[in-house]
């Protein structure tokens, strides 16, 4: 009885010094096991972008300078003729709101919707100053209000034009807004006309030519200039020996 007690008691203190020694060893935790349970966040980590260092002496490129742009409109009233060729003519205009309502204070508020724009294009060839009633003759075309510019079928070489731009009403009643420059079309056949100063006879020129081969074409004209063949401040003229 005895020796079973003692044994009893013996397997009892050995079990609690086992459990005292593997206490401290069962609170240390798996360091694998805890990294798994809470696994520490990931840092993301980005290179630095490489750049080439700029040379010391390269200069920054200078940007150009913005060209002004042409406005559509100044802001004057003008009515401008040109000549495109013998047979036609080339208007461009502008009309300020001021000449607007400077028509619409004269002839009444609805002048200008109740009337319609008409260029009227005279014929003053031969006219030393035209009055607007002085012409040789006229016509009128219908432009609308949005125009500013037109081309004008004329088909009268070497004559003379003046454009009047302005506003009929419905009783015939004509107005005039802006008048234009006169403008004289070219002629169709070769000019008679002859400038006498480049006319050469034929024995000055063989004089001049006299000359042995290797003289200067300057030393030619200063000769002819002193002996009062070539008019003086012409220079070299061409010519055509008449036979």
């Amino acid at each position: 009885m005895n020796v079973t007690l003692t044994l009893v008691l013996g397997v009892a203190i050995f079990l609690l010094l086992l459990a005292v020694f593997l206490w401290p060893a069962k609170r240390r935790q798996d360091p694998v096991k805890s990294l798994n349970r809470n696994p520490a966040p990931l840092r993301e980590e980005f290179a630095e972008e490489f750049t080439f260092p700029a040379p010391a002496d390269e200069e920054t490129p200078k940007l150009r300078p913005e060209m002004p742009e042409i406005p559509w409109h100044y802001g004057v009233d003008r009515l401008v003729l040109m000549v495109r060729d013998p047979n036609w003519i080339f208007a461009y205009w502008e009309i300020t709101a001021t000449k607007q309502e400077e028509f619409s204070q004269h002839y009444g508020p609805n002048a200008w919707s109740s009337s319609r724009p008409v260029l009227r294009v005279y014929d003053v060839t031969g006219v030393n100053y035209f009055n607007g009633t002085n012409a040789n003759d006229f016509m009128d075309i219908s432009i609308n209000d949005y125009a500013d510019s037109w081309h004008v079928e004329v088909g009268r070489p070497n004559s003379s034009f003046c454009v009047d731009l302005g506003r009929i009403f419905p009783d015939g009643r004509f107005v005039t807004l802006l008048r234009s420059n006169i403008v004289h079309t070219p002629s169709l056949s070769v000019s008679n006309l002859f400038d006498e100063e480049w006319m050469w006879i034929e024995g000055v020129y063989k004089t001049i030519t006299r000359l042995h081969m290797g003289s200067s074409p300057l030393i030619k004209e200063e000769l002819a200039q002193g002996i009062g063949i070539v008019p003086l401040g012409i220079s070299s003229p061409g010519f055509t020996e008449n036979r």
